[in-house]
């Protein structure tokens, strides 16, 4: 009959159990029984020889049996031992698969980490890289944004200009900016800077950048400020129209200030804004009907009265700030004062845009000249033709 292995040990631990409880209940049942006859005995002395035989079978059947016992539990004892031990070997195979199978998954585990990190800082690197790519396209828009506001600035301010000398030029008083051969030999060395004329915008850059340093007056001499000039040359690194700068904070202080500062506070404010942001209109009072925008008489002057001085003069021109539609009458003396700082703000546009190609001590004299002009023009002296 088979034996499930896996009941050895149990039955071993059994058998060995009844082999002490036999052991323990064989001397109860293999004790001699006394030969010696009681005294009230009265059995005979062949009835004694026949127990005698009796005991002495049963004495060794019990022997045999004990024996046998013992020979099986040893048996069972061995077999146990040998189950046992393959049952240890079979245990200790399946730790050393187990151990390597760990082991063998720990290096799983190791290689996905050190992927999952390499495709970690992969893809930083990635996002970075498109980050950079992205604020690089950005720099580069804004910078052609930039220079597309600049030519647009400067495709105005040369539209603006033209408008000025073209409206302010006529069959009666044609404008002498527009028509050189009219002027005299000797004003003709006191011509403006920005000369213009009806050529395309690059002919009109090229003026500007050429021909925007007039020659010098004969036994004039002049000498360099190194102040000046290094305000100047600073200035030059980074060309900016804020105030807060050395440079123009100087010339806002010394030239612009005053030359527009008129008696009328409010109106001078308004137009010294709109010769900054460069939206002033000057034209011939007789050009135009007169606005159908009804305002003061005080505020916006007459042909016989100067909205800016306040003063009974005789008013050829007449302004107008921004798109307001409002004009006001201006005396020859505050044209020339207005005109002389407007021709300052244009050139310095011109260099900050990088219209004037000339060597930097030509372009300072050429500021130092505009300067000179609202500084003459701020003490009242003008052209006749204006």
């Amino acid at each position: 009959m088979a034996v499930d292995k896996k009941q050895w040990p149990e039955r071993v631990c059994r058998s060995q159990a009844n082999f002490e409880e036999d052991s323990q209940e064989q001397p109860s049942v293999g004790h001699w029984k006394s030969l010696m006859p009681s005294k009230g005995s009265k059995e005979e002395p062949e009835a004694r020889c026949q127990d005698a035989g009796g005991v002495d079978e049963t004495q060794s059947a019990e022997q045999l049996n004990v024996s046998r016992l013992r020979s099986s539990s040893v048996e069972i004892r061995e077999k146990g031992s040998e189950f046992l031990k393959e049952e240890l070997h079979k245990a200790q195979k399946e730790l050393k698969l187990k151990d390597k199978e760990c082991e063998r998954l720990s290096k799983v585990r190791e290689q996905l980490e050190q992927e999952l990190e390499e495709l970690t800082a992969s893809l930083f690197e990635e996002a970075h890289k498109m980050v950079r790519e992205a604020n690089t396209k950005q720099a580069a828009s804004e910078k052609q944004l930039r220079e597309a506001r600049g030519k647009i600035d400067m495709l105005q301010a040369e539209v603006t200009a033209l408008k000025t000398l073209v409206i302010t030029s006529t069959p009666s008083s044609p404008n002498r900016e527009l028509h050189p051969q009219l002027q005299s030999p000797s004003k003709a060395v006191f011509r403006k800077g920005h000369g213009r004329n009806k050529s395309t915008s690059s002919a009109m850059v090229s003026a500007a950048s050429q021909n925007v340093t007039p020659e010098p007056v004969s036994h004039e001499f002049r000498e360099v400020d190194s102040i000046l000039f290094a305000e100047f040359q600073a200035w030059k690194e980074t060309p900016t129209l804020d105030k807060s700068c050395s440079f123009l904070e100087r010339i806002y202080r010394e030239d612009v200030g005053p030359c527009l500062d008129f008696t009328k506070q409010e109106l001078s404010e308004l137009v010294r804004v709109a010769v900054e942001q460069n939206t002033l209109t000057i034209e011939p009072a007789a050009s135009q009907a007169l606005p159908a925008v009804k305002v003061a008489a005080e505020e916006c002057g007459g042909p016989k009265k100067c909205a800016l001085s306040g003063l009974s003069r005789t008013c050829k021109h007449r302004i107008m700030l921004g798109d307001s539609g409002s004009y006001y009458y201006i005396s020859p003396s505050c044209r020339a004062r207005i005109t002389a700082v407007c021709n300052f703000f244009t050139y310095i546009r011109y260099i900050q845009q990088g219209l004037v190609r000339q060597d930097v001590e030509l372009m300072y004299w050429e500021v130092m000249r505009l300067r000179r002009e609202m500084s003459l023009a701020k003490l009242g002296f003008y052209p006749s033709d204006m």
